[in-house]
């Protein structure tokens, strides 16, 4: 069965500046090239992939675009936009990255802004609209129940714009709870269709290291699965940010696991491939 992992990141930090990266004492705090990641994609049994932002800057999306570009296996590119700036957007997707075939959708790190409601600002949403006229899609990265709510804001005011939530949104599998705050929200956005989810970076979440296993995640997977639906959900590895609770290989099987008892063979090519395929636009 053919799969895509659609959320791999890569960094050169000496090509692009990551904030997030300046004091950080993980193991995160290096270069992870795409070459590291073939032997344990080949393990994994991926096929495709989908390189997604990790810096708010253009520098980072135009070195995503030309890795992408040499590795036929990488179906497109999440960059990132300044969508503060919504004429710079505009003139961005016009001249520049509208007209790259690779270029799929946008992301902001949001978890990072002290606002949890950034998204909301007016020349944001202006922003948003531009991408929902050019059919780019969102890609929401939360941590809290309000960047939940503030996603379901921004669906309000631009209803034809395309989101997915990164990792589930992070639901309460460390604490175990059924399902709570995040479950009520989630259920409430999965009743606008143009929201998918991924289900990726749920070792991080259940906060057990590597001895993270499927049963761990399998109750939050249903969740997502039962009210979203199988046509709104993907799979990805969340390389190397998955590193910090395993192996990507473990990871990839984790997930396989659960899916693999939860759905039928037709709605595991739909979540594993044709899903991806669909959402991002992306060629076979």
């Amino acid at each position: 069965m053919n799969v895509i992992d659609t959320h791999i990141h890569i960094w050169d930090l000496s090509k692009v500046r990551y904030s997030w990266l300046e004091g950080n004492t993980s193991i995160l705090n290096r270069n992870y090239l795409l070459g590291e990641l073939e032997p344990a994609r080949l393990v994994a049994g991926v096929t495709g992939g989908v390189l997604v932002q990790a810096a708010n800057n253009t520098e980072e999306t135009d070195y995503m675009l030309r890795v992408a570009a040499a590795h036929p296996w990488l179906k497109g590119v999440v960059g990132w936009l300044p969508l503060t700036d919504p004429v710079l957007t505009e003139r961005l997707l016009k001249e520049q990255y509208g007209l790259n075939p690779l270029f799929k959708g946008v992301r902001h790190l949001i978890h990072d802004e002290a606002d949890v409601r950034w998204l909301l600002q007016p020349t944001v949403i202006e922003s948003l609209g531009i991408l929902a006229r050019h059919g780019i899609s969102y890609d929401v990265v939360g941590v809290k129940p309000e960047h939940i709510e503030t996603a379901q804001a921004v669906a309000e005011r631009v209803p034809t714009l395309s989101m997915i939530f990164d990792h589930c949104c992070q639901p309460p599998i460390a604490s175990g709870e059924r399902f709570g705050l995040w479950g009520e929200l989630m259920k409430a956005a999965a009743a606008h269709l143009p929201f998918h989810v991924k289900v990726s970076g749920l070792g991080i979440t259940a906060q057990k290291g590597a001895d993270w296993t499927a049963d761990d995640i399998a109750p939050y997977v249903e969740f997502v699965l039962e009210h979203f639906g199988v046509s709104r959900v993907c799979c990805g590895g969340d390389w190397p940010v998955c590193l910090l609770a395993g192996s990507y290989a473990d990871a990839w099987r984790n997930y396989k696991e659960v899916l693999t008892s939860l759905l039928d063979r037709s709605s595991l090519e739909k979540v594993f491939y044709t899903n991806a395929l669909s959402y991002y636009r992306l060629q076979p």
